[in-house]
């Protein structure tokens, strides 16, 4: 008999792995020994007991007369079966017990090296089956490592590796060593043999986990978050439903006095978060989709999905956001490219300049792309990023920088 824990001892505890997979691996790990001694294991039986450790190993032959042993794999004459038990007839089943001693200090080596290598496989195996079911899960870890493009975070459940890369944390992000961070499983893949667990902060499904931990009508279902739009650590809009008439689904998700919305704005960083109503009167969605800004009417063009919105000259600044991140995250949103116009194009602020004016520095072509956008003004220009201006014009982003050189140079020469 061979006690496993004294010879393995590396294995004696801590190995995630089931007791039925464990007896597998070290009946093939010793079939393997025994193959190479004896060239065959077909006469031979393996029993492990995971509970004590032990191991048995019976070699099982057939009793024939001295001198007519044809195969010595599966016969032992009777003389030679005596000495191993001497009430052994022709015709019996020898049993006899091997010692691992038998095969050898080398062969032992080698099956406990082999023995590592496929537990550790199966450890690996048993990880990337675990995390791939835990895929959009919120999980909690410990920053252990941190490098150039990514921290690596240990499972504060389980101890396994995962990773944040940098490109996956909010703006506002910073970790030492030691401080504990939450993120979302959003990658389970097979590198190089190893599992390769991702986590992020800026995946909007993050944003509706935490919605589903603070607010509870979420989570069972009476309200629903039919889609999330994120600027990680700036801005966010979140469109609601409730499926109770008598539950406001905004109010239930931001809490009373904000108490539920304000743990989640904290962990992502003071993002700004907007729930918005969901319904499926589409002009109705992207009034709400604008939110804060307050519209005065909508056209909706269906076949191009664009939509141009008239506001007063008030509200357009909150229309189109910092950096245009509100009108950014309205299109996302509602999958309608918004085009946004003052009530009145004729009246704006004193110090505002209108486009045409600029018609001997600035190309015909070039005011007519940014009318068609619904900026008739220098400062409506000025209000959007050159990103904006690129992406709703698709004017050259040369041409865009000169541009607001030319306009910003306007009002600087005026102060």
């Amino acid at each position: 008999m061979v006690n496993l824990v004294d010879v393995f001892s590396d294995f004696k505890t801590g190995k995630n792995i089931d007791r039925p997979t464990m007896v597998r691996v070290l009946e093939d790990v010793f079939r393997t020994l025994i193959k190479k001694k004896y060239g065959s294991d077909e006469n031979f039986d393996v029993i492990v007991n995971t509970t004590t450790g032990d191991l048995e190993i019976w070699r099982v032959r057939e009793v024939v007369p001295d001198g007519e042993v044809t195969d010595e794999r599966a016969q032992v004459s009777e003389t030679e079966g005596h000495q191993i038990d001497e009430s052994l007839s022709v015709g019996d089943e020898c049993y006899e017990q091997l010692v691992i001693d038998d095969f050898g200090r080398r062969a032992i080596m080698a099956a406990r090296q082999t023995l590592v290598s496929r537990i550790m496989e199966l450890e690996k195996d048993e990880v990337f089956r675990k995390y791939s079911e835990r895929v959009g899960e919120v999980v909690t870890g410990e920053v252990n490592q941190i490098m150039k493009k990514e921290l690596l975070v240990l499972d504060d459940a389980t101890s396994t590796e995962l990773v944040l890369p940098r490109m996956e944390m909010i703006k506002g992000d910073y970790y030492r060593k030691g401080d504990m961070v939450r993120g979302i499983i959003k990658k389970v893949e097979m590198r190089n043999n190893t599992p390769f667990i991702m986590i992020s902060r800026t995946d909007p499904a993050f944003l509706e986990k935490l919605l589903e931990a603070e607010v509870p009508e979420i989570e069972d279902g009476i309200i629903e978050v039919k889609h999330i739009v994120r600027l990680p650590g700036e801005r966010a809009k979140v469109a609601v439903e409730s499926h109770d008439e008598r539950i406001d689904p905004v109010g239930a998700c931001v809490g009373m006095k904000g108490s539920r919305i304000h743990g989640i704005v904290r962990e992502l960083r003071n993002e700004n978060i907007d729930i918005i109503n969901y319904t499926n009167n589409l002009s109705l969605f992207i009034q709400r989709s604008l939110t804060p800004a307050k519209i005065t009417t909508i056209d909706i063009d269906q076949e191009r999905r664009r939509a141009s919105v008239y506001l007063d000259a008030d509200q357009v600044s909150l229309a189109i956001g910092k950096s245009g991140s509100n009108i950014k995250l309205a299109t996302k949103l509602t999958g309608y490219e918004i085009d946004v116009y003052r009530n009145n194009q004729q009246e704006f602020e004193i110090d505002d300049v209108d486009l045409e004016e600029f018609s001997d520095e600035i190309e015909p072509w070039v005011i007519e792309a940014l009318k068609n956008i619904g900026c008739d003004t220098a400062r409506q220009v000025l209000e959007l990023s050159a990103d904006e201006l690129v992406r709703r014009t698709d004017l050259e982003e040369e041409t865009i920088k000169e541009l607001l050189s030319i306009l910003s140079s306007e009002f600087e020469s005026e102060q």
